[in-house]
Order: structure tokens, then C-alpha cells, then sequence
């Protein structure tokens, strides 16, 4: 009688199709730490969807549960280059009443394509400058990654890319 396959979690491979749990952390060029999962839920997606940035999913592929590794990724396989249309100053007055803006401050823009997260990067008198793009445009920088799991996709997730 043949063997019956299994789904071995601990052996798949990611792969289109399947969906893949991570943690990771991104650096920037010096070193310091954007962001990360740690201390907060994995990252878990449908690989070969396009739903992370290609350079990490292109890293992933093949990578098996309990694996860990660091992979530098360059800005056109990453969060793409800067753009300086992004970058606008604007009155203080389109905030409205409330609390004054800061530095570092995240801030959901409503622009012609939709909603748009943006950070305060300068605030002078009654003017204050945006910037729209990733942290990381136009800059490599370094994924440390731990693989989770690794399991097959459903129909479902599938048919829509989303784990």
C-alpha cells in the first residue's frame, strides 16, 4: 500500500500558495531598527502574492520553519525610491483644532488616491512639512527574519492573497 503524504509542517518549504509566519526586523543602513514584530503578533501572509516587499518574499522562498536568517534588500526590491512629491508643507490650519503636531508625529493624509499615512518631519510657525514616503524609500536596508510556520493555503486564501 503507498505511503499517504502528510502535510509535515515542520519540512514545507515556503512556496507560492502556501502561507508563511515570520517575525522580523527591519534596519536601516546604520543599523538602527525601523521596526519590528517582536513584542507584537507575526507577520502572516500568502506567499507569491506580492503582499510583502519582493526582495524579502524572493529571500523567503524555500526557507523552512525555524529558520533564521539576515538578507539585505535594496530599494527597487524593497519600498521602491523616494518620492519628492510626497513631501509637501502645509498650513497648520488644514489640522484643525487640537493638539499641536510633532516631529515624528504619524498622520492619515486623505489625498486623490485615497488615504495616505504620512509623518510630520518639520513643523515652523504656521506650516508644517509631511512626508508620505516609507521610512526606508530609496535606501537598502537589512531584514532579520525567524520563520514560524509554514502550512498549506486555503481555498479561500488562495482566491483572495490574504492569510
Amino acid at each position: 500500500m503507498p505511503a499517504i503524504p502528510r502535510n509535515d509542517r515542520s519540512t514545507m518549504e515556503i512556496a507560492d500558495r502556501r502561507v508563511a509566519t515570520i517575525h522580523f526586523t527591519l534596519l536601516d543602513q546604520q543599523g538602527g531598527q525601523v521596526t519590528t514584530t517582536h513584542g507584537h503578533d507575526p507577520l502572516v501572509y500568502v506567499h507569491g502574492t506580492g503582499g510583502i516587499v519582493r526582495g524579502l518574499e524572493e529571500a523567503l522562498a524555500g526557507k523552512k520553519t525555524g529558520d533564521q536568517f539576515e538578507v539585505e534588500i535594496a530599494p527597487e526590491q524593497g519600498f521602491g525610491k523616494r518620492h519628492d512629491g510626497l513631501v509637501q508643507t502645509l498650513p497648520r490650519s488644514m489640522l484643525g483644532a487640537g493638539d499641536a503636531p510633532r516631529v515624528g508625529a504619524r498622520l492619515k493624509a486623505q489625498t486623490a488616491r485615497g488615504p495616505l499615512d504620512v509623518v510630520v518631519t518639520a513643523v515652523d510657525g504656521d506650516t508644517i512639512t509631511v512626508d508620505g514616503n516609507h521610512p526606508l524609500a530609496g535606501s537598502p536596508f537589512r531584514a532579520r527574519v525567524e520563520v514560524i510556520d509554514v502550512r498549506l493555503a486555503t481555498p479561500d486564501e488562495i482566491q483572495f492573497g490574504i492569510a
